[in-house]
């Protein structure tokens, strides 16, 4: 099932720099530990270890997989295939394809898919939209979806379900996620039991194309690759609104080189996006608004020749110029952190299946390897592990240890779960309000925005959590949604989806509330070294949250998983 028209369309091609794997072609030093190591380190000691290591296990696997499949990685003159550097690593361990390497392995496997559906081993159902997760026996048996292009809702009984829907960065209203990517899936298996870990865990990309207007319904990821070349900086002096050709190199400031000398621009993503938004607080942002830093590739064409970075960035260098009107080869491009992915959740056990049996969940849907930050390039590496080689023996294993007996569409509880999603459907027409979908996801997305994004404190949580209800109330009360259920229909679409951020935004507010230390991308600003770096609590803090939805109008309970370290020694993460 896809909520698009092809599975091609996923936002998986918005993946640009690579896929890590430890396979040490560089010679560097890499090995599986090491990367098990950065990856839990890199999550700031908040992800499951067992997970964590058959993560880098497998990733030796999957380069293998992609390679057979016809991936068109790039290679060195020799013939061998290339790596380069991402953030929170000292080897080169990413393997890429130029900029577009999640597009090119999401062709790698819709090939493959699509030669199993011409077999008819796989039915493909498009333009499918999962409203609800049916339970029988306590058992994920199924699920209630509508046909996006009839508006019929259809109900599809199942042994087992595998949700692979992606992050809620869109609750942000303005990220780098693709207009279509939401949460409503998770969402409403949560509603039916499933437990939300980490919801606060939620990852700042440092290196996107800035805010320019209310107008902006999304924003424009640039590669974290381009940092193994551009060099990060903004003027040493606050206002300089010169052109950046002008300001000498005495007078700019290379903030991340000098706060991190060990590994200078590539950093993890927490720490390059909060660097960036102190050095803009402080008034040395650059452009318009000056709420950008300067990602500047002189000196790189100036070592390698254009050529060579053209070869490396060319596709990334063209989108920037279509955008801004700017080229980056010859002026410094302009970035600053917007939100890009999400760490939290659904919880899962070490078989990607979540406390409701049958209920798998994969990919960046769930909340298992990643911890408080992913590192760059680890997103396509976790999404291949899970498909390619966990899911296929875990899903084995429980069909084969499970007694399922058939079940109907017709059965009782289909029968509740698509009244439930119909009245929904009927309850949104009926409002009539004068209040578009587009007005409230916006002043939402400001409000996470505000409170809930780079930094966090006390009071700001409090409010956003006052305002999320009083926004959800006032939703319910004047949305105006056009057009008629039984055809296609994008305001109804995306009121569902927005009335779901207004219930889920809660629960994420409310664990960046109750976790009063700063870890990985979530900073509580009353928790930080006196570097104004963030400052972890291991004594209370080191389980996965995870969070039991109980009604629309009472707390959720709040479940705690240990987090027990064997192999790793929790330590303060230093990239000085």
């Amino acid at each position: 099932f896809t909520i698009l028209d092809s599975p091609r369309r996923s936002h998986s091609i918005a993946a640009q720099g690579g896929i890590n794997a430890a396979k040490n072609y560089k010679n560097d030093g890499d090995s599986i530990y090491r990367l098990f190591y950065d990856t839990v380190k890199g999550g700031d000691f908040r992800s499951r270890e067992a997970n964590v290591y058959r993560l880098a296990q497998v990733s030796l696997n999957i380069i293998d997989q992609c390679v057979a499949q016809g991936v068109p990685f790039a290679r060195e003159y020799s013939g061998y295939l290339d790596n380069r550097s991402f953030g929170g690593a000292q080897v080169s361990r990413t393997f890429y394809a130029r900029g577009q390497t999640g597009q090119q392995l999401l062709l790698g496997a819709y090939q493959a898919l699509m030669r199993q559906v011409s077999r008819s081993q796989v039915q493909l159902f498009p333009r499918r939209e999962m409203l609800d997760l049916v339970l029988v026996d306590g058992k994920a048996r199924g699920i209630v979806c509508r046909n996006l292009v009839t508006g019929v809702l259809e109900r599809h009984a199942a042994d087992a379900i595998l949700l692979c829907t992606g992050g809620y960065g869109n609750v942000f209203y303005l990220s780098t996620n693709a207009g279509n990517s939401n949460v409503t899936a998770t969402w409403r298996c949560a509603r039916r039991g499933a437990y939300f870990a980490n919801p606060c865990f939620t990852q700042i990309h440092p290196t996107c194309i800035p805010v320019t207007g209310d107008y902006q319904a999304k924003l424009t990821l640039m590669s974290e690759s381009l940092r193994n070349d551009g060099r990060v900086w903004v003027p040493r002096q606050p206002g300089d609104r010169r052109d950046p050709r002008q300001i000498p190199e005495s007078e700019r400031d290379y903030y991340l080189e000098r706060r991190y000398p060990s590994f200078g621009n590539l950093v993890p993503r927490d720490v390059a996006s909060r660097a960036a938004k102190a050095v803009c607080d402080e008034g040395r942002g650059v452009g318009a608004t000056g709420l950008a830093v300067y990602l500047d590739f002189s000196d790189a064409i100036a070592r390698l020749g254009r050529e060579v970075i053209a070869q490396r960035y060319g596709n990334l260098f063209d989108m920037y110029r279509h955008i801004t009107n700017e080229d980056p080869y010859e002026v410094p491009m302009r970035i600053y952190p917007a939100v890009h992915y999400t760490m939290g959740g659904l919880w899962v056990d070490y078989n990607l299946m979540s406390n409701i049996p049958g209920l798998f969940v994969l990919g960046e849907a769930n909340f298992s390897d990643h911890g408080a930050n992913r590192l760059g390039a680890s997103a396509l590496m976790q999404g291949l592990a899970d498909g390619y080689f966990i899911a296929p023996p875990t899903v084995a294993n429980y069909l084969a240890s499970s007694r399922l007996p058939t079940v109907s569409t017709d059965h009782e509880a289909f029968e509740e779960a698509a009244a439930a999603t119909q009245a929904r459907i009927d309850r949104v027409f009926a409002v009539k309000g004068r209040r578009t979908v587009t007005d409230f996801h916006r002043e939402l997305g400001k409000l996470m925005w505000d409170q809930v994004g780079m930094t966090r404190n006390e009071a700001g949580l409090t409010l956003a959590l006052r305002r999320v209800r009083e926004l959800r109330e006032q939703f319910w009360q004047d949305v105006r949604v056009g057009g008629e259920p039984s055809n296609i229909n994008k305001d109804l679409e995306k009121a569902l989806r927005v009335a779901d951020y207004l219930e889920f935004a809660e629960i994420l507010a409310l664990d960046a509330l109750h976790r009063t230390e700063s870890c990985g991308g979530h900073f509580r600003e009353e928790s930080q070294t006196p570097d104004g770096e963030a400052q972890r609590d291991d004594e209370r803090f080191s389980y996965v949250a995870a969070w039991e939805y109980t009604g629309p109008d009472s707390p959720p309970v709040l479940h705690k998983e240990p987090l027990v370290f064997e192999h790793v020694r929790p330590t303060t993460r230093s990239y000085a």
